[in-house]
C-alpha cells in the first residue's frame, strides 16, 4: 500500500494546520492554544470522546472502529511543544513570538496525527479502538511522564502505543527503526567544588577550587574511555564551568560544574552516576577540598518492543517501499515513559535535506505529511483489521 489517496487530498488542509502551529509556538506545558485547536478539531472530526487536561495540557481523542470484537486499543502519540530558540528560517509563516520556534518538528507531528484522526474518524475501517494522544512538554518537561501518571493508559485501556519523529537527512517519506534501546536516558548533573578562596599571589594559603574542578572535568572523560566496553553507549558532557569569583587575582571559594550523562540501559546509567561520584570525591579530597554532587534523573532510555517494532517496520515498508535499520541515538525522548507502561515502537520518518533539529534554521518538511499520515492510518488498519 503506497500513500493513501485521501491524504494527498487533505495535504493542503493539513499543511495549513501545520504552518499555523509553526506561527504560534508554545513551550513545555503552556500549550493552551495548540491543545485547544487540537481538541476542537477532534470534536469536529466526530471522535467518540475528546478529553483535555490529561498530563496538565495533553489532549486525548477516542475513535471507535465499525466493530470491536477483540477489545484491542492502540495509542498513537504526537508531541505539541516548541523550543526557546530565535527562528532564522525566513519562511513566511515563521514564528510570531520572538525567542520561541518549532525547531524540532512537533508542529508537523501534531498536524500529521490530526490528519490521521480525521481520516480514521471518516472511515472507521478497523476492529477496535484507536486513542490519539497529543502530548505537551516533550522538550524537557516530561509531559509523557505526566500523562502516564495521570492514568492515561488505564483510563483508555491502551494495549499498545506507537510514536513517530521526523528525521533530517533521512529522505522524505522514508522510515527508519530499530528494536530494543533506541534513544538514550538523559540525566543532568551539578558538581559544586568547595575549597578555600584566596589571593592569586598566595595559592599556598588557599585550597584552589579551579585546579580541583579542572582535574575533575578531565577525569570524568575516563568514565567512558576506561570503564565502559567499547561497544557500550555512554556519553558524559560537561557543559558549564562557573567560578564564584570574576576577578583576575582571586582564587574562588567554589566552582559550579554542570553537564549531562546519556546512557543506554539501567546498568550503564547507574555506572555513570556511581563513577562520577567516586571520581569527583577522590580528586577533591586529593587537593584538600570537597565536592557536592547533585544528580537530576531525566528521561529513561526509549526501548522498542521487538514484536511491535517488526510490525511497525512492515507498515513502513508498505507505505514507502523501504524501512532502514536506524542507528542508536544519544538524544532523549520522553515517549520512553509510555513504552515503559505498554509495548510499542518509536519510528523515524524522513524530513529530507534540512537543518538538524534544534537548529534556528530547521523547518519541518510539509512533503513528509502524506507518508506520516499514511503510516498512522495503516498501523491501525493492519493491527486491527476490520472484522
Amino acid at each position: 500500500m503506497p500513500i493513501k489517496n485521501r491524504f494527498a487530498e487533505l495535504l493542503p488542509e493539513i499543511t495549513e494546520w501545520r504552518q499555523d502551529f509553526h506561527r504560534n509556538p508554545e513551550l513545555l506545558f503552556d500549550t493552551h492554544r495548540t491543545a485547544g485547536i487540537v481538541a476542537d478539531k477532534l470534536a469536529a472530526f466526530g471522535c467518540d470522546e475528546v478529553v483535555t487536561g490529561i498530563g496538565r495540557t495533553g489532549v486525548v481523542g477516542v475513535i471507535k472502529g465499525k466493530t470491536d470484537t477483540t477489545g484491542n486499543v492502540i495509542g498513537l502519540r504526537a508531541d505539541m511543544d516548541a523550543l526557546p530558540i530565535l527562528e532564522e528560517t525566513g519562511v513566511d509563516y515563521a514564528s510570531t513570538t520572538p525567542g520561541k520556534m518549532h525547531a524540532c518538528g512537533h508542529d508537523g507531528h501534531t498536524a500529521m496525527l490530526l490528519g490521521a484522526a480525521k481520516y480514521l474518524s471518516e472511515t472507521r475501517n478497523f476492529d477496535g479502538t484507536v486513542v490519539v494522544i497529543f502530548q505537551p512538554a516533550e522538550e524537557g518537561g516530561g509531559g509523557g511522564r505526566e500523562m502516564v501518571e495521570d492514568g492515561m493508559m488505564e483510563r483508555f485501556n491502551i494495549k499498545e502505543v506507537y510514536g513517530m519523529h521526523n528525521w533530517p537527512k533521512l529522505p522524505i517519506g522514508q522510515f527508519a527503526i530499530r528494536p530494543g534501546p533506541f534513544f538514550a536516558a538523559t540525566d543532568q548533573f551539578e558538581l559544586i567544588v568547595k575549597g578555600r578562596g584566596g589571593h592569586a599571589a598566595k595559592p599556598n594559603e588557599a585550597i584552589d577550587t579551579t585546579l580541583i574542578a579542572s582535574h575533575i572535568v578531565v577525569a570524568l572523560q575516563s568514565i567512558v574511555s576506561r570503564n565502559i566496553h567499547p561497544d557500550g553507549n555512554l556519553v558524559v558532557s560537561v557543559t558549564s564551568f562557573e567560578t564564584s569569583s570574576k576577578a583576575f587575582n582571586v582564587l574562588p571559594q567554589t566552582v559550579h560544574i554542570k553537564g549531562t550523562i546519556r546512557s543506554m540501559g539501567t546498568e550503564m546509567r547507574a555506572l555513570g552516576e556511581t563513577r562520577m561520584r567516586e571520581i569527583s570525591a577522590g580528586i577533591a579530597a586529593t587537593y584538600g577540598g570537597t565536592v557536592e554532587v547533585i544528580f537530576h534523573p531525566g528521561y529513561p532510555a526509549t526501548v522498542n518492543s521487538p514484536e511491535q517494532t517488526e510490525f511497525a517496520a512492515e507498515v513502513a515498508r508498505a507505505v514507502s517501499g523501504d524501512c532502514q535499520d536506524a542507528e542508536i541515538t544519544m538524544g532523549g525522548e520522553d515517549f520512553s515513559y509510555m513504552l515503559e507502561k505498554r509495548p510499542g515502537a518509536y519510528i523515524l520518518v524522513g524530513n529530507g535535506d534540512t537543518a538538524d533539529v534544534h537548529h534556528p534554521k530547521y523547518n519541518f518538511s510539509d512533503e513528509t505529511i502524506p507518508a506520516g499520515c499514511s503510516y498512522w492510518a495503516e498501523i491501525v488498519e493492519r493491527r486491527m483489521p476490520a472484522a
